[in-house]
Formats: structure tokens, C-alpha cells, sequence
């Protein structure tokens, strides 16, 4: 889906309010789940990188930014994933040369790529699978509101440019649940690009290690500068896409939403490549969005691929230390 304007209004207005009473339901359901849950401890330490609010905030990014880091201090993570839209139910160790994204997902494949990943909708059965593979941390993607698998660790990211939106619950907002539940849960934020909507100051009493970070577009950059772009993309949020390109020196001619995790058909594909034929222009999408196309369609189309940077890298090394201590002790 794609997240409404009044998601992003300071307060909503009519339609926010006239949805307010859904949002009570939504957070009885919420509530009732949590309450019924059982955690699960697994028998490796659990980091989760989540969220409180639905659409992209940057985790995958990160998720692969904690992999590569853990990695370095000589621990082997394997990441644990959903598998959101994907056909597959697991656990299963995800293979970005068999597995498509119908099947597992575009976020598992990308994922996969860099680190061992398991999709499971179970995810206590996941963890068990990954460590009989030999993970030493699991690293849960988009887990903060699962309660079935007790987390050691719990990262929340946040987009600067986005922030908590108009502050409010599914569906009259965006939020998953009420921030200071998710912040009483957190044990550290990532902040994602600059602060523009007042992240900081949201957080109030809650005293939660703030890691900045931003994200750094690929080296393909340097040629799609060369000529001009037909950028289109189905995230959670389009517009930071087509902002990373305008702001290093690409020329968009022409920009086209989708909703995230979008299927495209191959139509949708053929009018995109036809538009940029016609002005001299190439079609460019994000890798995300690139596992999704028909797959006749794909060599048509160039990626601009992101990954995550750290302002201090030793402020996330520090926090994950005592974790990476028990993972050396075995």
C-alpha cells in the first residue's frame, strides 16, 4: 500500500480522527497478542533491527551493516527474516540463485546476498535451524512487535526525513504501536539521515543511545550522472529514493511511485522503458525493487544500489560488545 498524506500531517486531520477509533481496536489486538505470547529463548544471542512505524525506515541497510560488523569482531551472524509477501513459510535457508522473490521475498534475497539468511514465519524454529548451521548471533530483521523470540538486543531505526509520522496508530497513523511502548523496549536508536521531523525531541524521557547513521549510494553513481534518469520505485517511501539521486548530481527527468513491495507486471515495465527510450534517458530502480521485475525486463533496467554508514562506527561496536563477548566464550 501506499501511506496516505494525512499519515504525515502534523496531526491528521479528519481523516486521522475519523479513523481513531479503528486504531483502538488495532492496539487491543496489539495488546491481547503480547499478552499471550510466550518468548522463546534461543540458543544464540538474538539482535533485532526493527521499527515502530510500517514502511521503509532503512533496515534492511542496517541489518547488513550489523552483519558486516559482527563479522569483523570474528562472529558469524545469520540473519533471521519473515519473508514478507513471500509464498514460503520456513524456516528455510534462503539461496538469491534459486529463490525468487514471489517465494521468499524481496527483502530475504537481498539480504541473502551478503549473509547467511533464514526466511521463518516460526521464528524461535528459525533461530533453532540457524544455529544447528552454525550462527553464532542471530541477527532478527523486523521483529520489535513478534514476541514470540526473546531479543538480547533491540536496535530501532528510524528515517530522519520521516520520522513517527502524525504520531498516531494504524490505521489513522503509522505508527505499530505507541511509541513509549517501543521505546520502553528499545535498547538504542539508529537515526537514519538528518533529524527533520523532530526525532530527538519525540524521544522525552526515554534515555536510549542514539546511533546516526545515513545511506551512501554505490559507485554506479558516478555513471548514471552521465545521462538522464527515469527513476521509479515501490518502497516505503519512493521519494527518498528519487531525492538520493537529485542529490548526487542525477538529472530525473521523469519519477514514478509505486506501493512498496509493489509486483510490477510487465507492462508497467515496457511503459517505463518506452518512456526513457524516447528522451534519451535510462530507467533506474533500487535493487529492491529490480528482484521484483519480470525477469525479462531486467537487463533493461539499471539499480542504484545503498548501504549503510555509521557516523562514529565505534558507538555500535561499543553497545554490541557484551554480546559479542558471549558469542567468543561459546
Amino acid at each position: 500500500m501506499r501511506a496516505p498524506n494525512f499519515w504525515a500531517a502534523e496531526s491528521g486531520g479528519v481523516a486521522a480522527a475519523a479513523l481513531t477509533p479503528l486504531s483502538w481496536l488495532y492496539r487491543l489486538g496489539a495488546r491481547s497478542h503480547a499478552a499471550l505470547a510466550r518468548p522463546s529463548k534461543a540458543e544464540r544471542p538474538v539482535i533485532c533491527v526493527g521499527n515502530f512505524t510500517v514502511g521503509g525506515t532503512g533496515k534492511t541497510p542496517t541489518v547488513l551493516a550489523l552483519a558486516a560488523l559482527l563479522a569483523e569482531e570474528g562472529v558469524r551472524p545469520h540473519i533471521l527474516t519473515r519473508g514478507y509477501r513471500g509464498s514460503e513459510r520456513g524456516p528455510l535457508r534462503v539461496d538469491p540463485a534459486h529463490h525468487t522473490a514471489d517465494a521468499v521475498g524481496d527483502e530475504a534475497l537481498l539480504l541473502a546476498r551478503e549473509t547467511p539468511t533464514w526466511l521463518c514465519r516460526d521464528r524461535p524454529a528459525g533461530a533453532a535451524a540457524a544455529a544447528s548451521a552454525g550462527a553464532d548471533v542471530l541477527l532478527m530483521d523486523d521483529g520489535m512487535q513478534t514476541p514470540g523470540l526473546a531479543k538480547d538486543f533491540c536496535f530501532a531505526v528510524v528515517d530522519g526525513g520521516a520520522g513517527f509520522g502524525n504520531g498516531r496508530l494504524l490505521p489513522a497513523g503509522p505508527l505499530r504501536e505507541p511509541l513509549a511502548c517501543g521505546l520502553g523496549r528499545a535498547h538504542a536508536l539508529v537515526l537514519v539521515g538528518v533529524d527533520r521531523e523532530g526525532v530527538l525531541a519525540a524521544l522525552g524521557p526515554h534515555d536510549l543511545p542514539v546511533i546516526e547513521a545515513s545511506l551512501m549510494p554505490g559507485d554506479e553513481i558516478r555513471t548514471l550522472r552521465e545521462q538522464p534518469i527515469v527513476a521509479f520505485a515501490g518502497i516505503g517511501r519512493p521519494e527518498k529514493f528519487f531525492e538520493t539521486l537529485a542529490e548526487n548530481g542525477c538529472n530525473v527527468i521523469a519519477q514514478h511511485a509505486f506501493a512498496d513491495h509493489h509486483r510490477y507486471k510487465p507492462g508497467e515495465i515496457a511503459a517505463i522503458v518506452d518512456q526513457a527510450k524516447e528522451r534519451d534517458a535510462v530507467p533506474v530502480t533500487t535493487e529492491k525493487d529490480h528482484v521484483r521485475l519480470p525477469l525479462d525486463s531486467r537487463a533493461a533496467v539499471r539499480t542504484l544500489s545503498v548501504t549503510l554508514a555509521w557516523r562514529d562506527p565505534a558507538e555500535p561496536r561499543s553497545l554490541l560488545a557484551p554480546l559479542v563477548t558471549r558469542c567468543r566464550r561459546g
